[in-house]
């Protein structure tokens, strides 16, 4: 590991926040933290944490010594000044005297010190941060160092790598006794340049913020030195597969198995994120990956994102999911037991009894394919697997020089049903198509991109497909989160069929399509050329066979329903003059849809369709609003607004009408009009 320190970008940061008011041991707090929090070998995800000690002005214009420490919800890697909120340094000191402190007096008491009150809440380690004496204090959970220090002979190796140069505190959990005994051990020897907290991670500490901060990397790439000496690989296990079936078969079905049945086709799903390379196959593909995989996670932080272990599935192969389709759902039924076991096991012993939490794994190893994280949200599942990816690089190593054993499982309980932790976590009420994966044709632009982002707004994790791929990624980059841009030409199946692997691939599933590309080809039906109303037909009626024969692909592999959706138009019940062309294979669409509702929904599976009319888009265009506008002896805006209610229909509301489909969960086989009202074009 090497040193990112760059005087030129350290001073950058102290003119930077010079100008608004943050002083020069803060911006250099705030740029070693950057440092430290954009390695994920020594922090991920809202993990470690760093302080600094100096002065700032009270209202009286009068020096207070403070503390500034890492608040909850804030990421070291993109952490600003107010992510480090000043608490009272004096009145922290002073709780170095007592006995005891319960979790909720120290939380009240550290708030009750802020220098502003609308600061987040200070790090549960902030006392850690403050019984030790130096200025700048930086805190990770380095792979390496949870390499050497998670083994039955943890401590011994750790002394072996420092000896002296640190201080070796024992398993205590984050809180007021961890801070007391982290003092104690360093008051036995104040020349020590950190600590190796067991089975937890590292801390170094320094006057000024350079020497912290190179302390960690000097401290971390002895750990790493280490791990290289009298190594042994993770031997593979026999009989895996020649040929594993493929990712875009087997995710979907796993996503099935995961998702938890509310009744009423109603089903509490999860995003996944699958993750492979050589070094994740060696692990998952390991001889003892059932022992060195279920011991637990390399540092307690990581349990309220992972569990404590990853549920184990059997190698799936080609031309046999049937049969491990089967085995999988054995696997997951028994994870679900085991936690179970674990959480009636350890609440037995809590004064205060705990309520259970969902007993769904976070990880699935599958041998020969690689690794998903699982979470709520597309954001949630990535967060997981990289952790998992982390754990796989620990572990590994840990394996390699020893036997990785951790933290034992009560107090892994602590951590995970400890009420500060799962406050990172934030809760609040989902939104309606939150968990769900949606995908929009034709989402380019107009109704397309205007759905998408409709979706993503109810909480769906969207894909956008469009025939132009710069103009998928931008809707996508409109649509927020992780949202995903792909080029798909809906008119070549086997186009269609890579992109709905694509997104399954990224996703793991889907539950909503919006099959909505199409373009307008005009011409009297009596004279246009045979091409001309092929390539309509190829447009709008074939892609759309196309895109719904693959979303009931990965829909029935799923088993958990989900909604088609049809771009109809109002020329498939109304059709205008010289549109033949266009309205034909629109018609044959709208019954294309009532055939996937009566062919599906025994699987669950609904079909709509939306029936709209003058939208502007790339469909009708600027130029054809001119022509029919004046064909009709109308002003465009006359034209545009020529139905009942006399209001011009924008891409927002039919895209409105495609979310409240994707959200109707008893609604199948129904046209909604999205018109303005056109009595011509109205159904039953």
């Amino acid at each position: 590991m090497k040193s990112l320190w760059s005087e030129t970008q350290a001073e950058s940061f102290v003119a930077k926040y010079a100008t608004q008011g943050v002083n020069r041991d803060l911006a250099l707090r705030v740029y070693t933290t950057r440092l430290l929090g954009g390695d994920p070998k020594l922090v991920l995800h809202g993990g470690g944490n760093t302080s600094c000690k100096t002065t700032v002005k009270d209202l009286l214009g009068e020096d207070v010594p403070v503390l500034c420490v890492k608040g909850s919800g804030w990421d070291m890697g993109d952490i600003e000044p107010a992510g480090l909120p000043a608490v009272r340094l004096a009145p922290l000191l002073t709780l170095r005297r007592l006995e005891k402190l319960s979790d909720e007096d120290m939380v009240d008491f550290q708030r009750g010190n802020l220098m502003t009150s609308s600061s987040p809440n200070p790090s549960v380690e902030t006392l850690l941060h403050a019984f030790l004496p130096h200025k700048f204090i930086d805190h990770t959970h380095s792979t390496a160092v949870l390499s050497l220090v998670d083994q039955p002979d943890g401590e011994a190796l750790a002394r072996e790598v420092y000896g002296k140069k640190m201080g070796y505190v024992p398993y205590i959990m984050p809180g007021f006794a961890l801070a007391k005994k982290a003092a104690e051990v360093f008051e036995q020897d104040p020349t020590v340049e950190g600590l190796i907290l067991l089975k937890h991670g590292i801390f170094t500490f320094a006057d000024d913020a350079r020497t912290a901060y190179e302390r960690m990397i000097t401290h971390v790439s002895a750990a790493e030195a280490r791990l290289t000496q009298g190594r042994k690989t993770l031997v593979p296990a026999a009989g895996l597969p020649q040929t594993p079936a493929p990712l875009a078969e087997v995710a979907p079905i796993l996503r099935g198995l995961l998702a938890m049945d509310r009744g009423e086709g109603d089903f509490k799903r999860w995003v996944m994120d699958f993750r492979a390379s050589d070094a994740i196959l060696a692990y998952v593909n390991g001889a003892e990956v059932s022992r060195y995989s279920q011991q637990g996670v390399v540092t307690p932080d990581h349990t309220i994102r992972t569990k404590n272990w990853p549920v184990v599935l059997p190698a799936p192969e080609a031309g046999k999911l049937a049969e491990w389709t089967e085995a999988a759902k054995s696997a997951i039924d028994g994870f679900i037991a085991r936690y179970h076991a674990y959480f009636a096991a350890n609440n037995a012993r809590q004064d205060v009894k705990k309520t259970e939490l969902d007993p769904m794994p976070r990880v699935a190893l599958v041998p020969g394919l690689g690794l998903f994280g699982i979470g709520a949200s597309a954001k949630d599942a990535a967060i997981a697997a990289d952790i998992a990816v982390n754990t796989v690089e620990s572990v590994s190593d840990a394996e390699a020089i020893g036997r990785f054993q951790p933290v034992s499982e009560d107090h892994l309980f602590d951590l995970e049903y400890w009420s500060l932790e799962q406050a990172k976590l934030g809760k609040g009420a989902e939104k309606p198509l939150a968990r769900q994966v949606a995908v929009v044709t034709g989402g380019g632009s107009g109704i397309g991109a205007a759905t998408a982002k409709a979706l993503a707004k109810e909480g769906a994790e969207v894909a956008v497909l469009d025939l132009d791929p710069d103009a998928a990624k931008a809707a996508a980059k409109a649509c927020g989160g992780k949202a995903l841009g792909l080029a798909c030409d809906v008119t070549d199946p086997a186009s269609v069929r890579a992109a709905f692997d694509a997104v399954v691939t990224r996703f793991g599933g889907i539950d909503v399509v919006v099959s909505n590309a199409g373009a307008a080809w005009q011409g009297t039906v009596g004279t246009v050329a045979d091409e001309v109303l092929r390539h309509s037909f190829e447009l709008n009626f074939f892609a759309h066979q196309s895109v719904a024969q693959n979303a009931v692909r990965v829909m029935t592999a799923q088993g958990t329903g989900g909604a088609l959706l049809f771009n109809a138009s109002k020329q498939s019940v109304n059709p205008g003059k010289n549109f033949g062309p266009y309205g034909l294979p629109k018609a044959a669409t709208l019954f294309l849809m009532k055939q996937y509702a009566l062919d599906h929904g025994k699987d669950g599976i609904r079909s709509c369709a939306v029936n709209a009319d003058r939208i502007r888009s790339g469909l009708l265009t600027a130029e054809m609003i001119a022509s029919r506008s004046k064909a009709r002896g109308l002003t465009e805006k006359d034209y545009m607004a020529g139905n009942l209610l006399g209001r011009e229909v924008a891409a927002e509301d039919v895209a409105d009408a495609f979310v409240w489909l994707a959200k109707a969960g008893k609604v199948t086989a129904c046209t909604v009009t999205v018109d303005g009202g056109n009595i011509e074009a109205s159904l039953r």
